[in-house]
């Protein structure tokens, strides 16, 4: 398998856990290079369902190697109980395991403001997960944040966790917020980076390294593209870059080492959390729910739902270099007598091929639709694309078509055994 960047070509919830599970089969190394624990990736290995938020889900395979980069803000005391949980499933998380030293931690008072800042907006909010991964992003941009590496120094990082929580608890006041407990915070911090010291290292070294002896390296994007701080449906995204560049700024790899970008989509589109989404339909979202489908990994939200956006996604695959597609979730529809498609906006009268990038604007957008026939069956038993019933394969290369990328992989089911590589 050639360096890839596996990346989210919607709003994230995409199924990309999945994919980077079953492509970690041909990868050495699988690396998370942005995000925090505010993303979930679901697998499920012989029945059994892994739901991972920090760890890059190739720790699910023998003799992988996960790094967690640069880009990444982790929360110390969330990442242990991860590592703890999985180790009592019997998944081995050792030596297999890296951790940049550069990568910023998430703190309770970032916790604290996230959430002290999302109710105070009222009407205004764009759906955080109050993880504090926005305030924790912007204590590194104002070179203000602590480090995977002072936690080597523990002297040092005790004195500077003081510090700001002593800052942070001047601004909770301010507000009229609960003051937090430091020794607490102190005594929490310095018990999970016990579990957390071996794994710390510089990891652009071993990433280069791998380069050398030629590794195979697996990128594994959290969230999706129209969540990027930069390219996404501004104010409500992330803060990160949850597009392909982010995978070589949140790592140390430079772009010229990246073979392929593979971007993932659903057969349908989904979103969590706030902001404007033009093939919502109520109708489609109730029909998952009562499915038992489309619940978020990370907070259980019931996601909005909505028709393939065929205009978002082709503005994905330019963003990000997309140069082949994996369609996830295509059992979805399966029983539906017909499937719209959006192939264009409509926005004061004109007709867009891609979305404004202005929210205001997007919000206004009406979508443009083309039908399809559904298949009215069954799709889960599938194993070889020549399975799939012809309108279903139409269906796939339709939406790889009109996304302008390769058709590489089709799942049809949460299972390693439901994806069918073309």
């Amino acid at each position: 398998m050639p360096n890839t960047i596996l990346v989210g070509a919607q709003w994230g919830d995409e199924g990309k856990g999945k994919i980077i599970d079953f492509l970690t089969d041909e990868a050495d190394v699988v690396v998370r290079s942005q995000g925090g624990n505010n993303a979930g990736h679901t697998i499920v290995i012989g029945g059994e369902k892994y739901v991972l938020h920090l760890i890059p889900s190739g720790i699910l395979r023998r003799s992988k190697t996960c790094v967690i980069g640069n880009g990444v803000v982790l929360d110390p005391v969330a990442l242990v109980g991860e590592i703890d949980g999985l180790r009592a499933r019997g998944v081995k998380v050792g030596k297999n395991l890296l951790i940049s030293d550069c990568a910023h931690l998430v703190l309770p008072y970032h916790q604290a403001l996230d959430g002290l800042r999302e109710s105070l907006k009222g009407n205004r909010k764009i759906g955080t997960t109050k993880r504090g991964i926005g305030p924790a992003y912007a204590d590194k941009v104002s070179r203000t944040g602590l480090r995977t590496g002072d936690l080597l120094r523990t002297g040092e990082f005790e004195a500077k966790l003081k510090d700001r929580i002593r800052e942070n608890n001047a601004v909770l006041k301010s507000l009229g917020a609960p003051l937090l407990n430091a020794k607490k915070i102190v005594a929490d911090t310095l018990k999970a980076s016990e579990t957390l010291l071996p794994f710390i290292t510089n990891t652009v070294v071993f990433l280069h390294r791998a380069l050398e002896t030629k590794s195979r390296i697996l990128f594994e994007g959290a969230q999706g593209t129209f969540l990027d701080i930069d390219h996404g449906t501004y104010p409500f995204v992330t803060s990160s870059n949850t597009t392909a560049g982010g995978a070589c700024t949140g790592s140390g790899v430079p772009p010229h080492r990246i073979d392929t970008v593979m971007g993932v989509v659903k057969a349908y589109t989904t979103r969590v959390g706030e902001g404007p989404f033009t093939t919502e339909d109520d109708s489609l979202g109730d029909r998952f729910h009562a499915m038992g489908r489309e619940f978020g990994a990370t907070t259980g939200r019931a996601r909005r739902c909505g028709w393939f956006d065929a205009v978002s996604t082709r503005y994905a695959a330019i963003l990000n270099g997309i140069d082949q597609i994996a369609i996830t979730n295509l059992d979805g529809l399966d029983g539906l007598e017909s499937i719209k498609l959006c192939v264009a906006y409509r926005l004061d009268g004109k007709v867009l091929d891609f979305p404004p990038t202005d929210s205001a604007d997007l919000a206004k957008c009406e979508p443009v639709y083309i039908e399809m026939p559904g298949w009215m069956k069954s799709t889960e038993k599938a194993r070889r694309f020549a399975d799939l019933p012809p309108k279903a394969r139409a269906y796939v290369r339709k939406l790889a078509e009109l996304t302008g990328a390769k058709l590489s992989i089709v799942s049809i089911g949460p299972a390693r055994a439901q994806t069918i590589r073309l």
